[in-house]
């Protein structure tokens, strides 16, 4: 069973935890989470295809994260993010962290952080290993071919993290 830290409005661990994907946080209360942009240097980012077993936006497209782990700390679980749904290690890129931003759900009990990252790694395609129960396939896009999947409406948290992909816009 995966537990994960609850935080207060100031983004400081409460001491409490709760399991994951158990939606039981009250006002103010938060989990953590993170995304990783991965981005080649030459301007082009791996983003991974949801599969379609997901109950929530299956089919689109995103970029690596998830949850972070109850004593686990934000960049450590960046790292291992990435590493399990692209088999990419970038423990050795530079910090590479960007912004947080929150969601307030009041009354849904799923309240979080979100701590962005970028990092610029040099690798190739055969690099990419996905993990099959993470995602149904990869693309390595350009900015306008992520825009395009944002303006359609399958590319999650794209208004939120916009700013990632910023210095590689034109």
């Amino acid at each position: 069973m995966e537990y994960w830290d609850i935080y207060d409005k100031n983004k400081q661990r409460t001491g409490r935890t709760m399991k994951r994907n158990d939606w039981c946080l009250k006002d103010d209360e938060y989990h953590l989470t993170v995304l990783g942009v991965v981005c080649r240097p030459d301007g082009k980012f791996l983003i991974t295809k949801r599969v379609m077993g997901k109950s929530w936006a299956a089919g689109w497209w995103e970029v690596p994260g998830g949850g972070v782990q109850a004593g686990e700390e934000s960049r450590d679980a960046v790292n291992r993010e990435i590493l399990e749904e692209t088999g990419l290690d970038v423990s050795d890129c530079p910090d590479g962290y960007l912004f947080t931003y929150h969601r307030e759900n009041p009354g849904e009990g799923d309240n979080y952080f979100v701590d962005v990252y970028r990092f610029v790694l040099d690798f190739d395609e055969a690099d990419v290993r996905i993990r099959e129960s993470e995602a149904d396939g990869f693309l390595l896009a350009d900015i306008s071919q992520i825009r395009s999947l944002a303006e359609q409406g399958i590319f999650l948290h794209y208004d939120s993290i916009r700013q990632a992909f910023e210095p590689f816009e034109q």
